[in-house]
């Protein structure tokens, strides 16, 4: 046992990684190259690049990792150096669409025009305010339309004197009757010189004053002449109509050529199919709707309707002219390379745009062209767009939007459609889009989406993964000094001395897993140099020492391990029972890792066994009670596989053997107790004690070789602090797997006890090494023949199997002899057969 245990015990620079002593962390960050670089990323770097340069449907990015690994930094930097030039997106305007209002037009001119074109229209508006009605006033459009009048009317008023005069001849006068609130023209016999209306003269006829001959006669003459004077009304009525069209066409004659001569230069300048097709429409607009040029005469209301003034002339409305703005969505005039955009807060408006509202004087909500509004998505047109892929797919409607624009290359500005409380049913021209999504999110929401989103794979066809570890390479230790001398500078921390360096390159190690590894998650090396900072500068320190890297750690780890100190103060208490002195047959401290986020931690773990006869193999209690998990209980069966393997060649194996966690009331999963369980399986057999100050940790395959497992780190600490607390013995350790000699970084207490001999670690291959290190018996090898040597603890095993199969044989043999007798007693009476032989 001596020998074994001396020959697979672990030296303290097996437990630990050390830097090079004549390596770049030798140094202070104050004589260190700040590294500004990608660290160690190379294979999602190579992607992103391939992604970037791409320009073909669907190539967009979907950067995979978790937080901290630098995966933004990566992106911003790699755009930074690969977005130096490019073509530069065009301008993108919304008009008025004359003919259908509710569809807006696009217009897309090159970078810079759209502020002009704006411009442009603005002055042409304020032009035409202010020029057409100058002509209006002008003393030459006033005598041509007082010609056009006066011809007019001059021919209205000889209609109305000539027949003014055949009324009179008739003895007719024109009269006004008041019809309720209005009067219209009629006619009135003239009656001894006075005007009469013909209910009047029937009347005088009924009372025998006036001659019915008389009145027949008035009423024939009063027939004619009325229908007379609805002709002449209407001859009238179309003098005036030819009046206003005569004056609109002079209108027209005088404003269109200043309405060409105002648009020609804005022709000339823009010549674009789309503007030149919108100042069209304008030219069109402007010479049908003079009117809204012209002053309107308003007359003042007060209370009740009456007037409360004289009437006054109000000049046109400036909201008419709305029309001809031009809403300039998006402006690229002081762009100078393809756009990039970070949305950080990726919702339906911020991304895609909306329709705004407005209320007008009535209360009314109101929406036209000009309230449309574009978002980060259009922003970037041309360039990239940067944003969080959680974010996105939590957002209501911003996925299906994103990835039906993204497969369209087209986008569809629209109010927000989960949005009840205003809808608008403008529905402006699409919008054709050229842009290069990166999104960053962690590898679950990938799986996710790739799985379950076939438009998903259309769109992002690059998957640019962060490790988060990378290689621990001479190169990269000189990027990570490179990075912290780096954060100190730009952060104005104190500089770190050499044994400061080393202490948070040790720290980067174990949190890479692995000695061959370096964290990628630089953000946490980040957050403990600044708390490593802010303790030197409390004690007035010049420089970061490994004693304040140390303590900013310890202290990071008492704010998460309130859990691990509850259970280990239990554990100490005797609450949970552990031994850490003596031996036990059957009884074993086995190892499992509790994890939180940003902490985990190690706890010990009794493991009883108890074997008996029977044919029910190895029952696992947990996977009884249903507090298994599969992992769990595959590691169980296959301790059924070497127990056959090893002792059931020449008989069966009639074994009960019950296993547990003792006091574990929760879900156990994990295989990596599995070489734990079959030490106690095999102690429990061979009624060999089990050292209890050695605690276990490691999984098992069917050939007994030990394999290795997670957290191997925070298992040894564990146990660790439960022997410091109930006193060390110089005897106690953790037994590992020897495959997992390279994952260990273990902490710098541990290191000391076990240099002075306080505290061991053991790294088994095999079964075969463990049980003799945990018993002080060899395995024992079978010989030629397969017996294996007396006082081994496989000698011992088999032959308590041998005994448990017998004694299972002598339990069911009286009942199959007794069947046998009774069939033998019957089988005498009965006469022999005549054919028998």
């Amino acid at each position: 046992m001596t020998n074994l245990r001396e020959e697979l015990r672990l030296s303290v620079a097996d437990l630990t990684w050390n830097p090079p002593e004549d390596g770049i962390l030798n140094n202070t960050t104050e004589n260190i190259e700040p590294q500004e670089d990608i660290i160690g990323q190379d294979r999602a770097v190579k992607a992103i690049k391939r992604g970037l340069a791409m320009n073909a449907y669907g190539y967009n990015v979907y950067v995979s990792g978790y937080n901290g690994t630098g995966r933004m930094a990566t992106v911003k930097r790699l755009l930074d150096e690969f977005n130096v030039e490019g073509p530069i997106p065009d301008d993108l305007c919304y008009v008025n669409n004359f003919k259908n209002p509710s569809q807006p037009r696009l217009i897309a001119l090159t970078a810079g025009e759209g502020r002009k074109f704006k411009a442009r229209m603005n002055d042409l508006v304020n032009s035409l305010k202010k020029k057409i009605p100058a002509i209006f006033e002008s003393e030459e459009f006033q005598t041509a339309r007082n010609e056009i009048v006066n011809r007019h009317m001059g021919a209205q008023k000889a209609l109305f004197k000539n027949f003014e005069n055949k009324v009179n001849q008739q003895n007719f006068m024109m009269v006004q009757v008041q019809v309720g609130p209005f009067t219209r023209p009629d006619l009135a016999p003239v009656i001894v010189g006075n005007p009469m209306k013909i209910d009047q003269l029937e009347q005088l006829v009924e009372e025998g004053k006036f001659s019915a001959d008389e009145l027949a006669r008035i009423k024939q003459q009063h027939k004619e002449l009325s229908q007379e004077m609805e002709k002449i009304f209407k001859a009238a009525r179309d003098i005036e109509k030819t009046i206003q069209e005569d004056l609109e066409k002079l209108s027209k004659d005088w404003v269109h050529p200043f309405i060409k001569e105002v648009l020609n230069p804005i022709h000339d300048e823009f010549t674009v199919d789309s503007v030149r097709a919108y100042l069209d429409e304008i030219e069109d607009d402007t010479v049908n709707h003079l009117d809204r040029f012209r002053p309107k005469l308003i007359t003042p209301q007060g209370a009740g309707g009456e007037p409360a003034g004289p009437p006054m002339l109000v000049p046109p409305d400036p909201s008419q002219f709305r029309d001809y703005e031009v809403n300039l969505l998006v402006d690229n005039s002081e762009t100078t390379k393809p756009p990039i955009v970070i949305e950080t807060t990726p919702t339906f408006r911020n991304l895609f745009g909306t329709i705004e509202r407005a209320m007008d004087r009535s209360g009314m909500w109101l929406s036209d062209y000009l309230h449309i509004k574009a978002g980060s998505f259009l922003n970037a047109n041309g360039g990239y767009l940067i944003l969080n892929a959680r974010d996105a797919i939590l957002e209501v409607g911003v996925w299906p939007a994103l990835k039906r624009s993204l497969r369209n290359s087209m986008v569809e500005i629209q109010t927000d459609p989960y949005s009840f409380l205003f809808t608008s049913a403008l529905k402006p021209e699409p919008i054709p889009i050229n842009i290069k999504v990166i999104m960053i999110g962690e590898p679950e929401i990938y799986d996710l989406l790739h799985w379950y989103e076939e438009d998903f794979r259309k769109v992002f066809k690059i998957k640019a993964d962060f490790d988060t570890s990378i290689p621990n390479t001479e190169s990269n230790l000189r990027q990570l000094a490179g990075f912290v001398s780096h954060l100190c500078k730009e952060e104005n921390l104190l500089p770190c001395d050499a044994s400061g360096l080393i202490a948070l390159a040790k720290l980067a190690v174990r949190w890479g897993g692995r000695k061959k590894k370096i964290t990628a998650q630089f953000e946490r090396v980040s957050d403990l140099l600044r708390e490593a900072d802010f303790d030197a500068r409390q004690a007035h320190a010049e420089m970061i020492s490994a004693e304040f890297v140390e303590a900013a750690n310890r202290d990071r780890i008492e704010r998460l391990n309130m859990i691990e100190d509850k259970i280990h103060e239990y554990v100490t208490d005797g609450i949970i029972m552990i031994d850490t002195q003596g031996e036990r047959v059957g009884q074993i401290n086995g190892l499992s890792v509790y994890s939180f986020p940003e902490f985990s931690f190690g706890r010990p773990s009794r493991i009883t066994v108890k074997t008996s006869m029977g044919k029910l193999g190895i029952v696992s209690i947990e996977r009884e009670a249903e507090l298994s998990g599969h992992t769990y209980n595959k590691g169980t069966l296959i301790l059924t596989g070497f127990l056959r393997g090893r002792f059931a060649q020449d008989k069966p194996l009639n074994l009960t053997a019950s296993i547990t966690f003792e006091q574990s009331y929760g879900g156990v999963d994990g295989d990596s107790a599995s070489s734990t369980e079959l030490y106690a399986i095999l102690s429990a057999l061979s009624e060999v004690p089990i050292d209890q100050g050695i605690a276990v940790t490691g999984s098992v395959n069917q050939h007994g070789e030990v394999q290795p497992i997670g957290g191997v780190n925070q298992k040894i600490e564990g146990f660790f602090k439960v022997c410091k607390s109930m006193g060390f013995t110089g005897k106690q350790g953790v037994m590992i797997p020897a495959r997992n000699i390279g994952d260990l970084m273990v902490d710098s207490e541990v290191l000391e006890e076990v240099r002075k001999g306080n505290f061991h670690i053991w790294a088994v291959q095999h079964v075969d090494q463990g049980i003799e290190i945990l018993t002080g018996k060899p395995a024992g090898i079978p010989d030629e023949e397969g017996n294996f040597p007396e006082d081994s603890i496989n000698y011992l095993v088999n032959n308590r199997l041998d005994e448990l199969s017998e004694g299972l044989k002598e339990f069911e043999t009286p009942a199959e002899e007794s069947k046998g007798e009774e069939g033998k007693d019957e089988s005498s009476e009965a006469p022999p057969s005549e054919n028998s032989v």
